[in-house]
């Protein structure tokens, strides 16, 4: 008798779960093929290392509902990135749209609770409806409890959204709170639809022009665009690779002490910068040669691409990396690239991984449209994140670092560390063009017509020889060193040595205020 009992419990055990993995059944099924999805345990076995996932609540459902579907639309558990522990969610397009319901809830408060407490990664695989219109005021409370978990994680362990197919109302608000957004090109982001736009206000909108993944990368609220699902997951495995699994550890050590001595990529550098000011050159032809491996691994690459912000390594190190685009813009920066910015530079602090500034800027963009969406305070807040940070900074300005662009791009007095100037370096408040025509303007009004275009060549000329040049910066202790561009490499894994251990205590406060 107890083993035809035990048998029984057993093959209700396998019927459970077997129901749990499939929870709407055929239909379920039927609904993923049409639409060409994995379902979510699919999507987090690819995800992870493999065979690595362990499920947690596979048999949640809502309580006293005869007919409530097992998952309650959400799958939860751990598993592991590069040998790494990380919780994972993955919403179920099958069970109620993906939306939020109580069970739902629990099973994602419990397992930010998890990731909280072990101190690692928290991954979320959106692909809701948003709130569940049936469950009225329970779905919008169990929607605060998520967020409300959310100040737990926040800057204590890296918080990873990964955004598939329609994601809309709340389904987008939980996520714009973690450290990054990663969206398939055929994703969907957006607070209402285009129905309901149309009902309330009357625009007509296309779902592409609302919530297009490109649209929403341009409006700086995603942080990649991959092709498909697949490479969605690899770039966030990448991006944990670069991550520490908290904010007490420091990420994984890769390769260190490669390449010791100076390499022909190295000296590539020597020749680079264009003789001319007003020719161009690529700033990731620099970066992939000063860094480890060549590898950077960019993130907000569909916005503001006139700044340019990642991750690289410095012997075997992660390192934040904000440069200058000098063939965007010529690199000046703006209100756009203020917000990016300082995103960028907090998520690094928060994780304590050491920021390199490479710097080609001609300061601060111009213009009335700026001025309107608000250059001032976005670019306050650039400034603010700069100051805010506690992490070794070391700032390579290779071209042109004027005005407000050389403060807010690491320089000493914002609180760089170590400063390097190559040869090519124009430090100045204002290019020489610019300069001549506000102090010279009197002086060579008053020349003849004929003689005004070569006078004021010179004037340039003298300028950028005498007054835009490294060597008053380095003169009066603003440059730490002017160097060869080919030792470049070598100089940041030296600095970095040095501010290894870099430790400021900050003056006891509730928090800082920063412009917003």
């Amino acid at each position: 008798m107890e083993s035809t009992g035990t048998a029984a419990k057993l093959q209700q055990l396998r019927e459970n779960l077997a129901a749990a993995r499939e929870p709407a059944g055929a239909a379920g099924i039927a609904k993923r093929l049409a639409k060409g999805i994995p379902s979510p345990r699919e999507r987090i076995e690819i995800l992870l290392d493999k065979g690595s996932f362990v499920e947690i609540g596979a048999l949640v459902r809502q309580p006293g509902v005869t007919d409530g579907l097992y998952g309650d639309g959400v799958v939860t558990g751990h598993g592991r990135i590069d040998g790494r522990p990380v919780v994972v969610i993955a919403h179920d397009q099958t069970v109620h749209g993906g939306s939020v319901g109580e069970m739902f809830g629990r099973k994602v408060a419990m397992a930010m609770d998890l990731a909280a407490d072990i101190g690692c990664p928290f991954v979320a695989i959106n692909d809701s409806g948003g709130a569940r219109v049936q469950d009225a005021v329970t779905s919008l409370a169990w929607y605060a409890e998520m967020s409300r978990r959310q100040a737990r994680l926040s800057g204590v362990v890296p918080q990873v959204s990964i955004m598939l197919g329609k994601c809309a109302a709340g389904a987008v608000y939980s996520p714009i709170n973690t450290d990054v957004l990663i969206a398939t090109e055929s994703a969907y982001l957006f607070v209402t639809g285009p129905e309901i736009i149309k009902e309330t206000t009357g625009e007509e909108v296309t779902l592409e022009e609302l919530g297009g993944a490109f649209n929403q990368a341009h409006n700086g609220n995603i942080h990649h665009v991959a092709t498909d699902e697949k490479a969605a997951f690899e770039w966030a495995r990448a991006y944990l690779s670069f991550m520490p699994s908290n904010c007490f550890e420091r990420p994984p050590l890769v390769n260190p002490g490669l390449e010791p001595e100076i390499t022909d990529s190295d000296r590539e550098l020597d020749t680079l910068i264009p003789d001319s000011d007003r020719r161009g050159y690529d700033m990731y032809d620099v970066l992939l040669r000063i860094f480890d491996d060549g590898e950077f691994h960019e993130i907000g690459d569909g916005v503001a691409r006139n700044l340019i912000t990642g991750f690289a390594r410095v012997d075997g190190r992660s390192v934040g990396v904000i440069a200058n685009q000098p063939l965007v813009a010529s690199g000046a920066i703006d209100a756009r690239g203020s917000d990016k910015a300082a995103h960028f530079i907090r998520l690094c602090d928060a994780f304590d991984i050491p920021l390199v500034f490479v710097v080609d800027t001609p300061g601060v963009l111009p213009g009335v449209e700026e001025e309107k969406i608000g250059v001032i305070k976005r670019g306050g807040r650039f400034f603010y994140a700069v100051v805010e940070a506690t992490v070794p900074i070391v700032t390579v300005v290779v071209r042109k670092a004027y005005g407000g662009g050389y403060a807010v791009m690491g320089c000493k007095q914002l609180g760089g560390d170590l400063n390097l100037a190559w040869p090519t370096a124009r430090i100045a408040v204002m290019g020489a063009e610019a300069a001549v025509g506000l102090t010279q303007r009197k002086q060579l009004a008053a020349l003849p017509a004929d003689d005004r275009p070569a006078v004021r060549q010179q004037m340039v000329d003298f300028y950028n020889a005498a007054v835009a040049t490294p060597w008053t910066a380095a003169e009066r202790g603003y440059i730490d060193a002017v160097i060869q561009p080919s030792t470049t490499r070598l100089e940041i894994r030296k600095a970095m040595r040095l501010l290894a251990d870099k430790h400021v205590d900050l003056a006891p406060c509730k928090h800082r205020l920063m412009p917003l």
